[in-house]
């Protein structure tokens, strides 16, 4: 075996179980918002996660990835690689496009995914399968050809965006909140005078051990990015990464305890996801300083979006726009002011952060692309819906809504407190 099989074989398995780490997410997704919703809808989200893997891979395989990674056309979008077919010689990597595929399916599973929490409780299954399909086949894959593909138009501007704080965050999350606007708040959410009720949250230890396994799977989210398991920056990847996350979590801990008088724990929980968020983009381009002080700020600015989209009447369950929205937002512009001159050579990028002497131009780039993926997730998520509208109903009736998800559209409750045998001869005889 010569060195360049062996460098493949090496960057194959990392590729491969990186990606794995990124869809183990899905449970954590799960998880989290199973345990921030009320019992009667965890069923719900938990199928609402499954479309997210099962429609969510297929499309991509057949649609997604052609437009996202193919053949450029003008920096706009890809015309060959669906189905894996037809030419994708301008993908030059040390792993197969196979390997790259799935790594890459992995993250369009994760965008879907960002916009389930913020329509939780009322959002009708069959509208939620559809809107899906338009996010993994046509809204996330266009923005991503701009900004990571060859000869997308953003990347040819330099915007910088590592692992995704703007092609999967920003646009996921605003995504979610013109889903969330769209469709309306809960029902008994918010008075007649607008004050905001508290829903109190099923199950905070699982929505905890959600962030934990998201917190896991975030280290092959970025460190992953890489494509290469020889690449020398992987531990500094990972370092940002954690530091990140846990400043965005004690700083939502000392900062709940000033404004609340208590640590407030689903803001805790959301305040490390933030963190997370916020050095997706930049996470091999700054320092630990800069990491931990973007991971900081975002944590701070989740907890302040979230009292801010409450006073306008906007219901998003699970703060997905707070945390991957508003964190996606800072987290993209942060790379502008902090990239390191010796982090960005390596992209063959010929500008650097503003605060290292690279002028204003980074920053320019970073607030474009922002901006333009931003209005794209929220202006195609809007469209998408109001076409889907104009077929079935987006949310769900009264009184599916009121009895619960799981019971008005699955048919069986997520906690089940009688332990024998149902007879199904008698529950028919019932009806």
């Amino acid at each position: 075996m010569d060195l360049a099989t062996l460098s493949t074989g090496l960057d194959t398995i990392w590729v491969v179980l990186t990606a794995a780490m990124i869809l183990l997410m899905e449970g954590g997704f799960a998880l989290l918002e199973a345990g921030f919703v009320r019992q009667k809808n965890a069923v719900s989200i938990i199928m609402k996660v499954f479309v997210d893997i099962a429609f969510g891979a297929l499309i991509f395989y057949f649609i997604g990835f052609g437009l996202m990674y193919g053949k450029d056309a003008g920096g706009w979008i890809g015309t060959t690689g669906f189905l894996l077919d037809g030419d994708l010689s301008h993908i030059s990597l040390n792993i197969s496009h196979e390997t790259y595929w799935l790594f890459q399916c992995a993250f369009v599973i994760a965008v879907i995914s960002i916009v389930s929490g913020a329509v939780a409780e009322r959002i009708h299954f069959r509208a939620y399968i559809l809107y899906a399909i338009a996010m993994t086949g046509l809204i996330y894959p266009v923005a991503g050809h701009w900004v990571w593909a060859v000869g997308g138009w953003l990347g040819k501007l330099g915007m910088i965006d590592f692992a995704g704080s703007a092609v999967i965050h920003a646009l996921g999350g605003f995504a979610a909140l013109a889903a969330a606007i769209f469709i309306g708040p809960r029902i008994g959410k918010f008075t007649p005078e607008g004050k905001s009720n508290i829903v109190p949250p099923s199950n905070l230890p699982l929505a905890s051990v959600g962030a934990f396994i998201l917190w896991f799977g975030w280290f092959g989210f970025n460190s992953g990015s890489t494509l290469s398991a020889t690449n020398g920056s992987i531990g500094h990847i990972a370092v940002t990464t954690m530091l990140s996350a846990a400043a965005g979590g004690a700083v939502c801990i000392l900062f709940t305890m000033m404004r609340y008088k208590k640590a407030d724990p689903p803001m805790v929980i959301n305040g490390s996801l933030a963190g997370l968020v916020g050095i997706t983009a930049g996470c091999a381009f700054v320092s630990d300083g800069a990491a931990i002080l973007i991971g900081s700020v975002c944590g701070i600015a989740m907890v302040l979006a979230t009292e801010l989209l409450e006073s306008k009447g906007v219901d998003d369950p699970v703060g997905a726009f707070a945390v991957h929205g508003i964190s996606g937002s800072l987290g993209t512009l942060a790379v502008g002011l902090f990239a390191m001159p010796e982090m960005t050579k390596g992209i063959g990028q010929e500008y650097y952060g503003l605060f290292y002497g690279g002028g204003w131009n980074l920053l320019g780039v970073q607030a474009l692309g922002l901006v333009i993926v931003s209005f794209w997730g929220f202006a195609l998520t809007w469209g998408v819906l109001l076409i889907i509208k104009k077929f079935m109903p987006v949310r769900v009736s009264k009184d599916e809504e009121l009895i619960g998800l799981d019971v008005g559209i699955h048919g069986v409750p997520a906690y089940n407190q009688d332990h024998d045998f149902l007879d199904l001869e008698q529950l028919k005889s019932r009806k």
